[in-house]
């Protein structure tokens, strides 16, 4: 795995992994992040960077919300509380704050925009690929996190709706 540097990172791809339960990060054919859940069943995923590991989890009132624990410390690195859109607000621990959104109905764009209102990265799920937009402001360990645990609320997103539908047809 290489480090990834948001100066050089313009466009990174992401793809699935054998098995059902991977997914990582690519720039330049070379991996930069990796995200899994440990089994089918798990409601837990693993993420991992060139210089981080994190647990990322359900969490709050009807597992509404998720959380990125550190997994030596078992402290939370972030909270995620969703909206009624399907986006929400990450903040972590040192209080930087990030929104979530999406747009689309087939082919989704996720967005992320600081709290300025910036936009430090968009995950489309038809190239399958991570956009950073120039002058992107993302250190170099806060920028595979961010992609990884947007990329796992859209996993999660796609498997909630998978689920309602399901739901819905067997009323």
């Amino acid at each position: 795995m290489i480090p990834i540097s948001p100066a050089v990172a313009s466009r990174i791809t992401w793809s699935k992994t054998y098995g059902c339960c991977g997914y990582q990060l690519n720039l330049n054919s070379e991996v930069v992040g990796r995200l899994r859940r440990p089994s089918f069943w798990s409601t837990r995923f693993e993420a991992e960077s060139e210089r981080s590991r994190w647990i990322i989890r359900r969490a709050g009132f009807f597992n509404s919300g998720s959380e990125i624990v550190d997994p030596i410390t078992q402290q939370p690195v972030a909270t995620f509380k969703s909206n009624w859109r399907g986006g929400g607000t990450l903040t972590f621990s040192d209080n930087q704050i990030f929104q979530l959104s999406s747009k689309g109905l087939w082919s989704r764009v996720w967005t992320v925009t600081a709290e300025s209102g910036q936009t430090v990265m968009r995950l489309q799920t038809r190239g399958k690929s991570v956009e950073l937009p120039p002058g992107a402001n993302l250190s170099e360990n806060r920028l595979p996190l961010l992609a990884l645990f947007t990329l796992y609320h859209m996993l999660q997103s796609e498997e909630d709706a998978a689920s309602a539908v399901l739901v819905a047809t067997t009323s």
